[in-house]
């Protein structure tokens, strides 16, 4: 049975978008943009992160196509610009509550 492998720049590709998801911060700002859109000011707000620290993040995010972004004078919002990527953050927690209860279950 023939196996199919991706390409390395395919493979290279894929490793980038999950290296931009292995930092907490840019995966609670995707977790705080589930409901809609918001501003840079909203998102330092409901996170707790600095100013320069979101919007460091939300460029990188941006870049590799997580969040669009909308400018409204002196603000821009961003967005989730496809909510799949949610898809992934919900089975990865899903897994984490998964393995927990059953550590609780074991080990009290």
């Amino acid at each position: 049975m023939a196996k199919t492998v991706m390409s390395e720049e395919l493979t290279a590709l894929v490793a980038e978008r999950f290296k931009a998801l292995a930092d907490p911060a840019r995966v609670r700002l995707l977790s705080a943009l589930r409901d809609g859109e918001r501003s840079v000011g909203d998102l330092v707000d409901e996170t707790g992160l600095g100013q320069t620290n979101v919007s460091k993040h939300l460029a990188r995010l941006h870049q590799l196509g997580f969040v669009t972004r909308q400018r409204d004078g002196l603000h821009i919002y961003y967005s989730l610009a496809d909510r799949d990527v949610l898809k992934l953050c919900d089975l990865m927690c899903g897994r984490i509550e998964a393995e927990s209860r059953t550590r609780r279950m074991l080990f009290g």
